[in-house]
């Protein structure tokens, strides 16, 4: 049985600088601040406390009934590439609500993949360690989870 990296925590034993890095970036995301050091300012965090712990940290969103998870990623710009992850995601029993993909530069080209992950079994982590597996598939991370 593999192992998750991610744990459900009720947020009352967690230090307090958690809430304060997801406060500030939707801060950020909002467009009530512009720049992360005013974000960091109005939450009484340090900029190096927020840029330590924004990727790691996200609310769940209890009005939705339907699991997203957003995922970047690196393609390698050759036949096959997109349509394998594609065809993985279908397999998995996802269902892919966007996927933006840049002009590829130097034989490759970004992937930015929105999925609802409800009919899935498998975690995000799980999942990015799928996409990551594929052929010409590189630096997957996952963005965000709802």
């Amino acid at each position: 049985m593999k192992k998750s990296n991610y744990l459900i925590v009720d947020k009352r034993i967690l230090p307090d600088y958690y809430e304060k890095v997801l406060a500030a970036r939707e801060l950020l995301r909002t467009g009530a601040v512009r720049e992360v050091s005013e974000a960091a300012r109005r939450t009484g965090i340090s900029r190096s406390t927020y840029y330590k712990y924004k990727d790691y940290l996200f609310m769940p969103n209890e009005a939705t009934e339907c699991g997203k998870a957003v995922f970047s990623m690196v393609l390698t710009h050759e036949p096959g590439i997109l349509s394998q992850l594609i065809n993985t995601v279908a397999e998995l029993n996802g269902n892919i609500l966007t996927i933006t993909q840049n002009l590829p530069i130097d034989g490759k080209a970004s992937v930015l993949l929105t999925l609802d992950t409800s009919g899935m079994s498998l975690s995000p982590q799980e999942l990015a360690e799928r996409f990551s597996a594929l052929r010409g598939t590189g630096g997957v991370k996952l963005l965000a989870i709802e």
